[in-house]
């Protein structure tokens, strides 16, 4: 009886144990997933806001819970914005949202849409974008990253302590700029370019490292700027600038999932997310512009006359742009003809 009790104790073990290993692979085929998304600012502003935090959370709605997104705002993972897409490509995030222009010259196609007097507006240019992205850098400058959405801002322009009305009003200011494209042009210009993450304008400015600053006016919000500087100078027609954007996701995570996370993954990336990053971003300028004329700051919008002088200082960029390009085996001309026929096809 012992033993017949025995080998019936043993065959509710086996069972139990066979329930529990198909109850682990069942697990094992749900596969739940933990990803870290990085980028370099701080929670409250706008981008995280209203582009990465939504993602983030469709993204995790549409696989049913399967992929949940970690979220680390203002380098909470470590390093420096200018690392960020190394980040991306080692692994040390999974998600990385960067200015591309913080890596100077090693995306270089990218610049074509920073160009002076260039875009229209974001949605138009980040579907350009996009579509130029597919067609030339994918596999090129790309090739070691998954880039799930490429976008622009809004208008970029001049935010300082002084008033900038034309472009001898910048000589001997210390502007910061974002990329080495919006470098070039400061100097172009008269300034002394001073180039730094857009984290450390606050604290540039206050300390008065830097006169002033170009950024859009969707992020002087969360950075303080118009409690810091008093004058904003606005151009009309054609942005003066606009910087690059990439969602980048570490290729070797995006390939370890199943197919079906992948499609979640798929579907929440690229031309129509694009443009809803880059047009969501400028929707943001308006309030944000509001908040410095509430302060009573001094906004200047340089008429068309009065824009074509600066045009006409920028015009050698392209020159030299195109040039640099040539030496690096890149048609630049043809990026620059391509660009202005897409932005112009995709204003409304």
């Amino acid at each position: 009886m012992t033993t017949r009790r025995t080998i019936l104790g043993l065959a509710g073990a086996a069972a139990f144990a066979a329930l529990a290993t198909g109850l682990t692979a069942t697990s094992a085929l749900a596969q739940e997933v933990t990803l870290k998304l990085h980028h370099f600012l701080p929670p409250q502003a706008n981008v995280p806001r209203l582009v990465l935090d939504p993602w983030a959370d469709k993204i995790e709605k549409d696989s049913g819970g399967r992929i949940k997104i970690e979220r680390y705002p203002s380098m909470q993972l470590g390093g420096k914005p200018p690392e960020l897409m190394d980040q991306a490509i080692d692994g040390v995030a999974d998600i990385v949202w960067t200015v591309v222009g913080y890596t100077p010259g090693r995306f270089p196609s990218t610049e074509v849409f920073e160009l002076p007097f260039m875009m229209t507006n974001a949605r138009a240019a980040s579907r350009a974008y996009w579509e130029m992205f597919e067609k030339y850098m994918k596999d090129t400058e790309f090739k070691d990253v998954k880039i799930l959405a490429t976008w622009v801002h809004g208008p970029g322009l001049i935010h300082t302590r002084e008033p900038v009305e034309k472009p001898s009003d910048l000589q001997g200011m210390k502007i910061r700029g974002g990329s080495r494209s919006v470098n070039s042009l400061l100097t172009k210009l008269g300034a002394t370019p001073v180039g730094m993450p857009v984290p450390a304008v606050p604290e540039a400015l206050s300390k008065g490292v830097i006169d002033g600053t170009t950024i859009p006016w969707e992020v002087t919000t969360a950075l303080k700027v118009p409690e810091l500087v008093t004058n904003h100078t606005e151009f009309t027609g054609k942005a003066l600038y606009t910087l690059t954007f990439v969602l980048a996701m570490n290729k070797e995570k995006y390939e370890s999932l199943p197919d079906d996370l992948k499609k979640v993954i798929d579907d929440n990336s690229g031309l129509e997310f694009s443009i809803f990053a880059g047009g969501t971003q400028e929707d943001a300028d308006g309030p944000a512009r509001e908040v410095a004329l509430d302060l009573g700051n001094n906004i200047i919008t340089i008429d068309e006359a009065g824009t074509e002088e600066w045009r006409k200082l920028a015009q050698p960029i392209y020159d030299e742009w195109v040039a640099d390009m040539k030496a690096r085996g890149i048609d630049g001309q043809a990026l620059i003809d391509e660009a202005r026929m897409l932005i112009d096809k995709y204003t409304q």
